[in-house]
């Protein structure tokens, strides 16, 4: 059994004020995002992509050659389809009146 990695990786601004980050999981030669969290003042702004460059980045040093996220309707999918990600499932009513989208990404 692999062992799980688990990795933080986190933006601040000028103030030293956490900005934005991502949480995820190296396993089964995957990287599982499992949040990604931009405030106000920094989306728009290629923040996100960083971040996703960056966890990517780390998951291919560990290992990992696919990439997967969950997101729900009202958060992010056209974002992860932007970077790259590929829609291969949906849940409708996950959670009641909205759906659960899951996306995954060759890493390379």
């Amino acid at each position: 059994m692999e062992k799980e990695v688990k990795f933080f990786v986190f933006v601040r601004n000028d103030d030293q004020e956490v900005i934005g980050g991502i949480r995820a999981i190296c396993f089964w030669n995957t990287l599982h995002i499992e949040l990604l969290w931009l405030s106000e003042e920094c989306r728009g702004k290629g923040v996100g992509k960083e971040l996703i460059d960056s966890a990517e980045k780390f998951a291919v040093e560990h290992g990992c050659e696919k990439a997967f996220v969950e997101t729900t309707s009202w958060q992010a999918k056209p974002f992860y389809e932007k970077m790259g990600y590929h829609h291969i499932a949906t849940i409708n009513d996950r959670p009641k009146g909205h759906a659960s989208h899951y996306l995954t990404k060759d890493l390379k």
